[in-house]
């Protein structure tokens, strides 16, 4: 009996290169000689997929909270400090989702030695990101709900633009993911060449 397949890849993503293996049979050990035997196969897969997302979160963290700290900071700001000019503070957030999402693939295909960890990663952190951008949003609401506050909201772009905006940048970050993880993982063959 094995794990589901595809929590391993995406362990082999989030893990630096000379970690693969090593975290991977440690784990695929502990599931079939503890956990399989002791709890089930359900329960079994489960405790891997948690594990896996454990790792993945590890590798992702840093990313996702600069990314829904720049879009929550940006959000308080639009709804407490109302503008007709968004142009300076969309180049702001814009500029630091970019330079975040690129860091993220570039590291992941830097350490993992593969492109698609690029990819993947820089997907995950900003979906990641969404989810605590909109407990973010969530919570600011349930703090600041006066009529001024709803009239700055309604002229930012409204409450749909705050919860589904961050959950739209996967594209994009799928794209900054294989651009720089294309860049890491060239990096990391000079590296090895030197």
């Amino acid at each position: 009996m094995s794990p589901p397949s595809w929590a391993d890849a995406l362990l082999r993503l989030a893990l630096p290169r000379a970690d693969q293996d090593s975290i991977s049979g440690d784990l695929l050990e502990e599931y079939r000689q503890e956990i399989l035997r002791t709890k089930g196969h359900a329960a079994a897969d489960l405790w891997y997929v948690v594990q896996v997302f454990g790792y993945v979160w590890r590798a992702t963290r840093l990313g996702a909270l600069v990314f829904s700290g720049a879009f929550l900071t940006r959000t308080v700001w639009d709804w407490l400090v109302p503008t007709a000019d968004f142009t300076t503070r969309s180049a702001v957030t814009t500029s630091v989702a970019i330079g975040t999402l690129a860091f993220v693939g570039f590291r992941a295909a830097f350490r993992s030695e593969s492109i698609l960890s690029g990819i993947v990663l820089a997907g995950l952190t900003s979906q990641i990101a969404a989810v605590l951008s909109a407990l973010g949003v969530t919570s600011m609401l349930l703090l600041w709900h006066d009529a001024a506050t709803i009239d700055a909201i309604n002229g930012s772009g409204g409450l749909g633009e705050a919860f589904v905006l961050p959950f739209m940048t996967l594209f994009p970050a799928v794209v900054l993911g294989a651009i720089s993880g294309v860049c890491g993982r060239v990096l990391r063959r000079l590296v090895h060449a030197a």
